[in-house]
Formats: C-alpha cells, sequence, structure tokens
C-alpha cells in the first residue's frame, strides 16, 4: 500500500467525505474497515487521502454505511477516479500545492460565487491588472516569477470561458473598483473589461456601494465553488499561509446565506448594452462608468 507524499484537496475530500458516513452510521474505523474485508490502518489511511480505494471497494463501502444518494455516490467515485492532472500539472514545481489545489476545484465546479472587498475577482482580472497586482504584493518576484502568475491566473480564468462553461456570479465592493492597482490606465482597462465581461451569459456582475453602509458589509472576501451535488459543495478563504477550505454543510449554508443577502444589497447586476435609457435606475453598469470617467 503506498501512500502518498502529497494529498491534493480532491483526495483529502473524499476521505473526509468517507469518514462522515463512516460517523454518521454510528461505526468505529475498525468496524467500517470490517465491512470490506479491510484493516484499520488502510481505511485510516483512506479516510486521511493518503491512498486510494478502488471503485468497487469504495461503492460497497458507501453502501455498507447506508447510503442510498445514488447522485453523490457517483460524484464521490467521480473524485476518486480522476488522476487530478490537467493543465495546471505542469506548475506543480512552480507555485504551491493549495494553488493548484484551487484550480482542479475551479475546473471541476458547475457554480462560482465570488467576494471580493479590496480587489478586483481575479477570474476578472486583466492582465495588466494582474502585473501590477503581483508587483505589488511580492516586489522582490523577478519578471519571469511575476508572467508566471500571471499565465496562471490566465489559464484559470477559462472555466468562465469555455464553452460549457462554469457560471460565475460576483459581488464586488466598491472600494475594490476605487483601489489604484497600476495606475489610471490600468484601472480605466480593468473597468471596461468588467463591463465587456458581464456580456458572457454565464457571468453576473454586481457592485456593493458604499453607501449601503455597514449593514451590508462582510469582511472577508470568499468564493463559493459548487459541485454537481450539494454535499461536495467547498468554501475558499484565503489566509496568509493559504486556502483555507471549508466543507461541512452548516458553514458552506451559512456562506450561501452571506452571499445572497450581499447580492440583495448590492446594485442591479452589470447588464452592458447600448440603451442608456435602459439605465434610467441606479445600478452596478453606472456606478463602474461614474467610477470609469474619474480615471
Amino acid at each position: 500500500m503506498a501512500l502518498r507524499t502529497h494529498i491534493t484537496e480532491r483526495q483529502r475530500r473524499l476521505g473526509v467525505e468517507l469518514k462522515r458516513l463512516r460517523l454518521a452510521a454510528g461505526l468505529s474505523i475498525a468496524k467500517g474497515g470490517e465491512l470490506i474485508g479491510m484493516g484499520t490502518p488502510h481505511l485510516s489511511h483512506i479516510e486521511a487521502g493518503r491512498t486510494a480505494i478502488p471503485t468497487e471497494r469504495l461503492r460497497k463501502l458507501v453502501h455498507a454505511y447506508g447510503c442510498k444518494n445514488d447522485p453523490y455516490i457517483d460524484a464521490l467515485v467521480s473524485m476518486s477516479e480522476s488522476n487530478g492532472k490537467g493543465w495546471w500539472t505542469e506548475y506543480r514545481k512552480t507555485f504551491p500545492q493549495f494553488v493548484r489545489d484551487l484550480a482542479e476545484l475551479e475546473f471541476r465546479s458547475t457554480s462560482l460565487q465570488s467576494y471580493e472587498t479590496l480587489l478586483i475577482p481575479g477570474m476578472l482580472q486583466t492582465e495588466s491588472y494582474m502585473r501590477a497586482l503581483f508587483r505589488s504584493l511580492v516586489p522582490h518576484t523577478s519578471s519571469d516569477e511575476v508572467e508566471d502568475l500571471v499565465r496562471f491566473r490566465s489559464a484559470r480564468q477559462e472555466v468562465v470561458r469555455r464553452e460549457s462553461a462554469t457560471t460565475f456570479h460576483a459581488v464586488i465592493h466598491e472600494a475594490a473598483l476605487r483601489m489604484m492597482v497600476g495606475g489610471s490606465h490600468v484601472m480605466r482597462g480593468q473597468l471596461i473589461h468588467l463591463i465587456r465581461m458581464s456580456k458572457n451569459p454565464g457571468v453576473t456582475i454586481q457592485v456593493l456601494p458604499f453607501d449601503m453602509g455597514v449593514r451590508s458589509w462582510f469582511s472577508t472576501p470568499f468564493l463559493i465553488l459548487g459541485a454537481v451535488v450539494p454535499e461536495l459543495e467547498t468554501v475558499s478563504t484565503e489566509q496568509p499561509s493559504g486556502s483555507l477550505w471549508l466543507r461541512d454543510a452548516e458553514a458552506i449554508a451559512q456562506y450561501r446565506a452571506t452571499f445572497s443577502g450581499l447580492s440583495k444589497n448590492a446594485l442591479p447586476p452589470v447588464v452592458a448594452n447600448e440603451s442608456p435609457e435602459l439605465h434610467e435606475e441606479r445600478d452596478s453598469w453606472g456606478l463602474i462608468h461614474h467610477i470609469l470617467y474619474t480615471h
């Protein structure tokens, strides 16, 4: 039984789900292993994501735990059978695991809901904005390293551009639109890009204005990654040491409710068109244009 030296978030999540099902069935890890003729150490390694489990034994195990949710079981099998390889694999020597985990999770997601307070969401950033941002955040980074960062983030954006695009809904605080990154020329290009991206039918962009006050404020940016089944949704929040993954249903429900409240208090979504009369009411399109012409 070979043990993994590097565990991805997908592998870790599969183990978490198997442990959750076992505990819900009221079984010890020893009893769980007995159900499929597996020793306690082996099942322990599976639940920790340190080793794989064959599909046949996976299905047998979850059925023995009493799970009858076929779409959920199929999703677990898909996670287990995936080799985890994608465009992000070529960056395994360039970026840490949690960065590549985010790319893989985004690629597998059915929907993305992003809330940002001080920066434009990565999925909507222009390359000029990215370069200016990375040079400010990591000033001692070489030009080649900055270009690697730009290429990686640009590749992540393909999930909202591909034909079977993941839907993307962003609530952006007005502070992020006014935060100067790279100068007026960069900001003008970035704001125009937001309007252009709103033409994508799978992209929804809303602005939360300053005058909504603290009642609609939430201080921490976060990303909700939707899955083919609700049980496998994930919330990602950034920490100084990397991404923090939230997986339990209660936490995800709280973040979904928070995002719903932020969206409700934000201005109506950007609708890019050529008919100014359609923007008689105050909306996100109007506020972005107002800020645009201050540059």
